[in-house]
């Protein structure tokens, strides 16, 4: 079955119609890259054993793994590289799970970050451009050293498709998040990606020694977060108090963790920044996937990737660009996950969830030129279409046809729904009518940056205090309102409800934050210099009659 060919023109009429300015020159930018890869690598160091006792106890921590002496900046303790696991996934242990920690007397120092998983180098992940490794199982903890015990703690899970990212990027550097907000530990973890993270093998001749490779960057979360679990005390932390946040592929991980067996005793809150339960695949399209890599590299058998050059298995799995993610395998996730939430599977865990106002915007502009992002997914959409019947299709149809604006919107606004509003109403619903709480929102703050608007990631700058970025930024956004929203994630991982009294408010002026419930279907709407709540009737942000129901087709 064919995609309407209507809707194909509205589509592809941009490609010999429209031109734009976000085009850039190409020699320059790899220039640019080529320096900030430069930058990044001159600080990367490895972090060594300390065997002569000559370190400043003050700034060590014992742990079960080792004791680790962080640095001392301005008031705040950071910890780098970390190992949680007691082996590295290298060698015999590639698409193996994680290796659990084993005691340790010995004294490390804990000074620089870790490896960043192996991916392909590119300018919008800085961490991309950081020393890769399969060795890079580590985990990072920043605090305040003001001798402060139990205090709450918030686990960061980067983003980057599960393809790519790493904790080295500057963006997650924490200093700044703690010093203004020193009532709570924050701890920042890696995750195999890619291939190496989330690549089903157990259908291969030589697979079954490999039941776990499809989710193992799962299996690394739960292993970091079982380390903050037995150690974050020594730092400061409250075991008993942990927040789990990410963005894109981290708050799509945030939000599939609740529903791994055993794993709710490791935290009790989730914030989940524009990803959700959308970003899964079935074990159908996994082994595709794993077939059209193998068919690629000339391989048959695991036995036969495992002499694969490590560079060239990492550039040729770009064949997969967003089709590479957590499998919905019914053993380690389950087959339906919007029904296990609806069935009180994380009824116990308190969720703080939204998404931007214009989350496709990102990708647009990052793929440099609106042709290539038309072309991209008018190619995805033809391929994924065809599991709707005649009437569903009819619905986006008539969905696409709706939007006004330039040519480009049509595609914008569809994926915008079926990849993080309609996922982000349908898990508050779930989770609602299963008697548990959710906090929802919707972050309508825009950048300068030509046609990024309010897309995919520009709230993390301000979420983590950081400098403007000039690829998705653009500019600073309005300090009173940034501080408000640092707050609020705050006072969520203190308390489970992100409201803020006149008291506490940076601004002195109180801010009621509503669960959401299934009547009024109340969010808080993060506009710069109104954030206030909203019932979602009021702004039309989902079309629940031709979008809603795409959820059940997952990652289209």
């Amino acid at each position: 079955m064919k995609f309407p060919q209507k809707l194909f023109s509205l589509f592809l009429a941009v490609l010999t119609a429209l031109s734009f300015a976000i085009c850039c020159n190409n020699s320059a930018a790899a220039q640019t890259m080529s320096e900030d890869k430069e930058q990044l690598r001159a600080q990367y160091g490895e972090n060594k054993p300390i065997t002569d006792g000559n370190y400043d106890k003050s700034l060590a921590v014992k742990c079960i793994n080792g004791t680790f002496v962080g640095k001392k900046n301005d008031g705040v303790i950071a910890y780098k590289g970390i190992p949680f696991v007691g082996r590295q996934p290298v060698g015999e242990l590639r698409w193996k799970a994680p290796v659990d920690v084993v005691p340790d007397d010995g004294v490390y120092e804990a000074y620089y970050f870790g490896k960043s998983p192996c991916q392909v180098e590119d300018k919008w992940e800085t961490a991309s451009l950081y020393v890769q490794g399969e060795d890079c199982l580590y985990l990072n903890v920043w605090k305040v050293d003001d001798g402060v015990k139990n205090k709450p703690v918030m686990v960061w899970i980067h983003g980057g498709a599960y393809e790519m990212g790493g904790t080295a990027d500057s963006t997650y550097d924490c200093h700044n998040f703690v010093q203004e907000n020193p009532d709570v530990i924050i701890v920042t973890i890696e995750y195999r990606v890619g291939v190496f993270g989330f690549f089903h093998l157990s259908h291969l001749p030589d697979g079954k020694d490999y039941p776990d490779a499809q989710n193992l960057g799962l299996m690394d979360q739960i292993m970091a977060l079982k380390w903050v679990h037995e150690n974050i005390a020594a730092f400061g932390g409250n075991p008993d108090n942990v927040t789990i946040f990410g963005e894109s592929a981290g708050g799509g991980s945030v939000t599939q963790l609740p529903l791994i067996e055993g794993s709710h005793k490791y935290f009790k809150r989730v914030i989940a920044q524009s990803g959700g339960l959308v970003f899964t695949r079935s074990t159908e399209q996994a082994i595709e996937c794993t077939n059209e890599l193998m068919d690629i590299l000339g391989c048959k058998t695991v036995a036969d990737l495992q002499k694969v050059d490590i560079q060239k298995f990492v550039k040729e799995a770009t064949i997969l660009e967003l089709r590479v993610m957590p499998e919905r395998d019914g053993k380690y996730l389950p087959l339906d996950p919007y029904e296990a939430y609806e069935n009180g599977a994380a009824k116990d865990i308190d969720f703080m969830q939204g998404c931007n106002k214009d989350e496709l915007n990102y990708f647009m502009v990052d793929m440099g030129e609106a042709e290539s992002f038309i072309e991209f997914y008018n190619k995805r959409l033809t391929n994924s279409i065809t599991q709707l019947t005649a009437e569903e299709r009819g619905l986006v149809e008539s969905f696409c046809k709706d939007i006004k604006g330039d040519n480009y919107e049509p595609l914008c606004r569809l994926y915008d729904q079926i990849w993080f509003i309609a996922p982000l109403f349908r898990l508050s619903e779930n989770q609602t009518k299963a008697g548990g709480k959710s906090y929802t929102y919707y972050f309508t703050v825009e950048s300068a940056v030509p046609l990024m608007k309010s897309g995919h990631a520009v709230e993390l700058p301000t979420l983590f205090k950081q400098p403007a970025d000039p690829q998705i930024t653009g500019r600073e956004f309005d300090e009173t309102f940034s501080k408000i929203m640092r707050k609020m994630w705050v006072q969520f991982a203190k308390t489970g409800n992100p409201s803020l009294s006149a008291e506490i408010s940076p601004d002195g002026k109180a801010y009621e934050w509503p669960l959401y419930n299934l009547e009024d279907k109340e969010i808080m709407v993060f506009d710069e210099f109104n954030i206030h709540p909203e019932k979602e009737s009021e702004r039309k942000i989902l079309d629940w009659e031709r979008c809603y129901f795409l959820t059940k087709y997952f990652c289209l």
